[in-house]
């Protein structure tokens, strides 16, 4: 086998090494990876249900409901970005800062009859925080302009739109009152 012959044949096991390498990489990278899903997104393309999302958006007032189960307690509310909105059910202790009419985000999958089952629940952690994949889908939905202050409670946003929103009076972000 000549020099030349060698260097070859050791690039291509170098290349197949690392092809083999990339390849497991990416294999353990798409089981851990998860996705953020609005809850039109849910509605319209619902993951399998093996596959494990996040949902945000915003919990709708007066959906809240507690049960218990044994001694774990079983929490069901709605979230809302606006358009559509999905049943999470979640069996665990509510974080203390979850209320309605806040945005949240859900960790979990979506059942076969359409329940989103969170195995996680994150709230917002002060009075203007809004996890930035919620604040892009009410963007899109067309119910809240970040321009023109704080986000609409999530009780108007089945009758309010954009020029609504625009019509608000204006916050000024230096003092929190109108201009």
């Amino acid at each position: 086998m000549t020099r030349k012959t060698r260097r070859l044949w050791l690039l291509v096991a170098c290349v197949g090494c690392l092809g083999v390498a990339t390849a497991l990489t990416l294999n353990a990278f798409r089981s851990n990876i998860v996705f953020f899903m609005a809850p039109s997104q849910i509605k319209a393309h619902a993951p399998a249900a093996d596959r494990t999302v996040r949902l945000g958006g915003m919990v709708v007032a007066g959906s809240l409901a507690r049960q218990r189960d044994g001694e774990t307690p079983v929490n069901s509310f709605a979230v809302t970005d606006g358009q559509a909105a999905v049943t999470v059910r979640y069996a665990g202790i509510l974080p203390d800062l979850f209320r309605e009419g806040q945005s949240v985000v859900a960790l979990g999958s979506v059942q076969p009859d359409g329940v989103f089952k969170a195995t996680e629940v994150l709230a917002k952690h002060d009075e203007t925080y809004m996890p930035k994949e919620v604040a892009e889908a009410l963007k899109r939905s067309g119910k809240w302009d970040p321009r023109f202050g704080k986000p609409p409670s999530a009780s108007s946003w089945d009758t309010m739109t954009r020029a609504d929103a625009k019509a608000l009076p204006a916050q000024n972000p230096s003092t929190g009152n109108g201009s």
